[in-house]
């Protein structure tokens, strides 16, 4: 709402013109009890001339100076004796002041007077000059001819000066004029017109009491004056002036303005005895509207002045109300605000500058913005218990809010809606709220201090909760790409100790999602996609999934988050007990994964979570290393990829060895098993890895007592339950196997084959062919041997032949 105080200074102003005019005139009049109140005065004007006399002047003086002049063309003894009256023909009453700063003149074509009562009423029209001269005339006391007041010589001509003067003349008309000499009142009932070079007026029915110094001005009070080149119009039902107090009272004023329209039920406007106003109080309700649809209420309401007629202070009570309509291309906006009290401040040319509204104040607002994609509704609710409004200079000469602040806790709700689709809701609460405006009243920033939280609700039907000491928001303040305004966040910050709760939607048929949780040090908030930079030691929790990185985006749309640099996450053991971390992928083993790399995706809806960038990720003693690893929460799998045969997939597993032949006796320890290829898939519910040669090319698997060469590996792992020790084996491998095209290497000894077997509860390596290329095994002492199975005892590294053996052929000789 664009609101001026030059549409109150006005009010004022041209008020105080209207009072002043008819308080001259009256107090003008006011002078006919001097010439009248002697009882003698007939017999001093020849009043025993009972026919007439023609040309007839009397003069009125006071210590040497004269007061008044009356002239009449004609004097007429209208009765003899007691009871006669005198009527004056062509009066002229001309009136001085003491400085000689002033001459009135009071003019009618007929006055009859009545001695025995003391009254004095025009017969017709009487029309009152007064007179603004910055000369003053030669025959006023205390001054000469050619010397304006201070005692400078004017240097211009009597005849000059009489033309500034009659420039600056002031005109009052009015019929039926009675001046009651005993009371000291005059009167009219008819209509009271005055013109000035600013405008003209009128009143109906008029007072003055001269004893008292009051004038009234009984009905349909009207002046309308120029402010530049606008006229304004103001009315009022009655209006009173006590000269002794320097005191106004108006009933039903209102000043009409191209701007707008200010109105009260009864004001009390208090002058300086300069004629400059000190203060204004209205009561009975206080108004303001403005052309733009602007509009300012209140029961009870005060301004202060100063010398020169500018508002310093202003205090409003009884509960302020204020509304405003605007309309646009853009679209459509409405505000409706309200406070038990609001205290204004005023700018050195009275232009309004700060508005403090105290006691529960609020602010409800409802916009409506045309896009290319449909209309946004938008509707905005603020509740404080204080607030403090900036005003700035607008087009004009208008003000317009700069700046909303409020405190001591503050909340900002609002919903938006994008055409027929669902309402999203969001709040902001924080101690201290800034709100900015731009051109058009319309809100560009809005920033929280203090205990700030904002809930939102996405597209997606996610609930967020974002929390920091300070928060700042910016809007967009046009349509752009289809979004409509201060519908959409254009982007916002959050600083210190950030926390951001979001609860995903629930889907229809499917478990509730787990919540996410992220803390940083600061955040930024893009509007365009939705996205949340957290920097300054961010943290993620998703689940069982803690994430930390240099910086981490989350999207508030999908829920979706990435990790950039020095990523490390953490899945949490549940506690279920089951042998497993239910719901919190890993490598079969019990107790936390854990994962680093140079980037993070996690996907809120697949669960899915993505490290890219010499990934690696452990669990217990079994760990797997990459250049891409992808665990899929829901589905419970890890898959493991390279690009490059310089990087291949590599992982560590354990497997429950038996002892040894110089262990024996002792209790068995677990052997360590590395396997590196192009690609690696694992599912926990199979308890099954699998490694295919890929980018690499093939697989290599070391344990401690072989090398395997081949196409692919899959292991085993032990059941959950089954053959567990108290430090945790159900994540050691039961049995590897390898695939296609196989060569394994031990002990001097290599073999090659289709398919090697590898059982770690009993240690040993069974190595078969197909029909037409059975296994073959190359012994540095015992040469090349073949059948249908070659099995390799890690125990005493001795091999066995099963299947009938063929004829051997050595072709190496023995080892050095």
């Amino acid at each position: 709402m664009r609101i001026t105080i030059e549409r109150l200074r006005t009010l004022v102003l041209t008020a105080g013109v209207l009072l002043i005019l008819a308080l001259v005139a009256f107090l003008a009049i006011g002078k006919w009890k001097h010439p009248f109140n002697r009882r003698d005065l007939p017999k001093k004007l020849g009043l025993d001339i009972q026919q007439e006399a023609n040309g007839w002047t009397y003069t009125h003086g006071s210590r040497g100076h004269t007061l008044y002049k009356i002239h009449a063309s004609k004097l007429v003894q209208l009765t003899q004796g007691k009871g006669g009256r005198v009527l004056l023909h062509d009066v002229k009453i001309e009136l001085y002041g003491a400085d000689g700063s002033r001459v009135d003149r009071i003019e009618g074509a007929e006055f009859e007077y009545d001695p025995d009562g003391g009254t004095a009423q025009a017969n017709g029209p009487v029309e009152i000059t007064i007179m603004r001269p910055s000369v003053a005339p030669a025959i006023a006391p205390n001054a000469t001819p050619q010397q304006a007041l201070g005692g400078k010589d004017k240097g211009k001509p009597l005849a000059a000066v009489a033309q500034t003067a009659a420039s600056r003349e002031m005109h009052v008309k009015t019929n039926g004029l009675s001046f009651d000499q005993n009371s000291g009142v005059a009167r009219t009932d008819q209509r009271v017109e005055f013109s000035l070079a600013q405008g003209t007026g009128s009143a109906l029915g008029a007072s003055y009491d001269s004893q008292q110094g009051l004038l009234v001005l009984n009905q349909a009070v009207e002046l309308a004056t120029q402010r530049g080149a606008d006229t304004v119009h103001l009315h009022a039902l009655h209006a009173e002036f006590e000269r002794e107090s320097q005191l106004c009272r108006m009933h039903a004023a209102a000043v009409d303005y191209r701007g707008g329209k200010a109105t009260a039920g009864d004001a009390k406007l208090l002058f300086r005895a300069d004629g400059s106003t000190v203060r204004l109080d209205a009561t009975s309700g206080f108004a303001l509207s403005t052309a733009t649809g602007g509009h300012l209420h209140a029961p009870t309401g005060s301004l202060d002045f100063d010398e020169k007629n500018q508002p310093r202070h202003g205090h409003l009570e009884g509960g302020v109300v204020i509304d405003s309509a605007t309309q646009s291309a853009k679209g459509d906006r409405q505000v409706h605000g309200s406070a038990p009290a609001a205290e204004l401040e005023f700018g050195a040319k009275g232009e309004l500058r700060h508005a403090h509204l105290g006691r529960d104040v609020a602010f409800d607002s409802k916009e409506t913005s045309q896009t290319q994609s449909g209309p946004i509704y938008v509707h905005r609710n603020w509740r404080s218990p204080v607030a403090d409004i900036e005003f700035r200079s607008a087009a004009n000469g208008h003000v317009a809010p700069g700046t909303l602040h409020g405190s001591g806790g503050v909340v900002v709700s609002s919903e938006s809606q994008r055409g027929k689709e669902a309402a999203v809701p969001s709040k902001l609460t924080a101690d201290e709220v800034t709100g900015a405006f731009g051109p058009g009243s319309e809100l560009t920033a809005m920033t929280g201090v203090g205990h700030a939280t904002i809930e939102q609700t996405t597209a997606s039907g996610s609930r967020l909760i974002t929390s920091g000491e300070r928060l700042e928001a910016r809007f967009a303040t046009s349509p752009k790409g289809g979004q409509g305004g201060a519908a959409q966040i254009q982007s916002a910050t959050v600083e210190g100790h950030v926390v951001l709760v979001e609860n995903p939607a629930a889907r229809a048929g499917q478990a509730a999602a787990a919540p996410l949780r992220a803390t940083a040090g600061r955040a930024l908030y893009e509007g365009a996609g939705e996205w949340l930079h957290l920097t300054l030691s961010p943290r993620v929790e998703n689940g069982g999934l803690q994430l930390t990185a240099d910086k981490i985006d989350v999207s508030q749309d999908s829920g979706d988050a990435f990790g950039h640099g020095n990523v490390k996450a953490t899945w949490a053991e549940n506690g279920t007990g089951r042998g497993k971390s239910s719901g919190n992928p890993g490598l079969g083993g019990q107790g936390p994964a854990h994962a680093i790399a140079a980037e993070a995706q996690l996907h809120q809806a697949s669960g899915e979570a993505t490290f890219r960038g010499h990934a690696r990720l452990w669990q217990q003693a079994n760990s797997i290393a990459a250049p891409t690893i992808v665990l899929d929460r829901q589905k419970q799998t890890l898959v493991a990829r390279s690009t490059e045969a310089a990087e291949p997939v590599r992982t560590v597993m354990v497997s429950a060895a038996a002892p040894g032949k110089e262990a024996a006796g002792k209790a068995a320890v677990p052997a360590v098993i590395r396997i590196r290829g192009g690609d690696l898939k694992y599912s926990d519910a199979e308890r099954k890895a699998v490694m295919r040669g890929g980018a690499a090319g093939s697989v290599v698997a070391e344990t401690g007592t072989a090398t395997t060469v081949s196409n692919e590996i899959e292991l085993l792992l032990q059941p959950p339950g089954n053959h567990a020790g108290k430090d945790g084996a159900a994540a050691q491998v039961d049995r590897m196997t390898a695939r296609g095209r196989v060569t394994v290497s031990s002990q001097g000894r290599r073999g090659n084959g289709e398919q090697l077997l590898y059982s770690s509860e009993s240690g040993e390596y069974v190595l078969t062919g197909t029909a037409s290329a059975p296994p073959r095994m190359t012994d540095p002492a015992r040469g090349t041997v073949t059948g249908e199975a070659l099995i390799f005892h890690s125990r005493d590294d001795s091999v066995s032949i099963e299947g009938g053996v063929g004829k051997t052929t050595t072709q190496t000789t023995a080892p050095r």
